[in-house]
């Protein structure tokens, strides 16, 4: 038995050699594999390897961009490396994937809640700055990022106006810029954040609703849009806003409708009218935030 094995290895040993020598034949892949500080008695083991390293190299080494990348784990060069008598292959990031981690990094310092992924992508260099009405939201946005640089907590803004006009794209690229800064923000679509909190009492209620509520920076996007209650009025909006104002976070709010018209909005419930409740929740959103307006063209279409 012995001698059989001895024999069924050595025909194996002959057959990896034979293999790796056919795959020299190769004269890229004979440089490829000759620029490895691997010895050849190892290198003969794992030929079928080496190859599908030394093509998604190649594919690497003439690539113009995650895009076009033909490797199979895309951004990522199948490599291989010594391991003792031994070699392993692990998938490396390129050059373009790590740019990608780097420029990505800011958004571990966002959360979003029922928003958009692309959202995060929003960036103030892309806003469109063709339109006279988005010049004071945008120097307003740079005298808010010098004053938080500088330990100040400066108010947020109340941005209200047209549907469509990019209020959300807005705040969003404001906050991708501190969060680039490592200032962490909370992206809140509020309409369905309500829908979602209500659901979650079982769960992890509190959790969510102290996340929102201690946020260096919040954004409540499309208040008012929401089936208004007493409960989100009373119990979930009014201790977020109080506990934010003491504590000087600042707090961003877009809107379709004006203070005026929101004022209006929270004091009917289908519990009754209570206007001095929602005279109360405005008052605090204006010691919380400056107002602006943005009355322009729809450019979801």
């Amino acid at each position: 038995m012995k001698k059989i094995n001895e024999v069924i290895e050595k025909e194996n040993k002959i057959d990896l050699v034979h293999s790796f020598q056919e795959a020299c034949n190769d004269k890229e892949f004979y440089e490829y594999i000759k620029s490895l500080p691997i010895e050849e008695e190892v290198l003969i083991k794992y030929t079928s390897n080496l190859q599908d390293a030394f093509i998604e190299r190649k594919n690497c080494h003439y690539c113009r961009g995650l895009n076009y990348c033909k490797n199979r784990v895309t951004g990522y060069c199948y490599t291989p490396q010594k391991d003792n008598k031994m070699i392993t292959f692990s998938y490396v990031a390129c050059k373009h994937e790590q740019k990608r981690l780097k420029d990505d990094a800011y958004k571990e310092n966002l959360e979003l809640f029922d928003m958009p992924e692309e959202i995060q992508n929003a960036t103030l260099k892309d806003v469109y700055t063709d339109d006279k009405a988005r010049i004071p939201i945008i120097r307003y946005f740079k005298e808010f990022m010098e004053e938080y640089q500088k330990g100040n907590k400066p108010k947020g803004l109340y941005l209200t106006g047209s549907f469509g006009s990019g209020k959300t794209y807005l705040i969003a690229a404001l906050l991708n810029e501190m969060a680039k800064k490592k200032v962490p923000s909370a992206l809140v679509y509020y309409p369905e954040f309500l829908r979602s909190l209500k659901s979650s009492f079982q769960t992890d209620y509190n959790e969510r609703f102290d996340y929102i509520k201690k946020a260096p920076l919040l954004l409540l996007d499309d208040i008012g849009a929401e089936n208004e209650s007493a409960w989100s009025r009373d119990e979930v909006l009014g201790p977020i806003l109080q506990y934010r104002m003491q504590n000087h976070l600042p707090t961003f709010f877009t809107s379709n409708l004006t203070l005026k018209e929101l004022e209006t909005t929270f004091a009917t419930t289908s519990s009754g009218v209570d206007k001095v409740k929602a005279r109360r929740i405005i008052e605090r959103m204006k010691q919380l935030t400056n107002t602006m307006e943005l009355i322009g063209k729809n450019r979801r279409n």
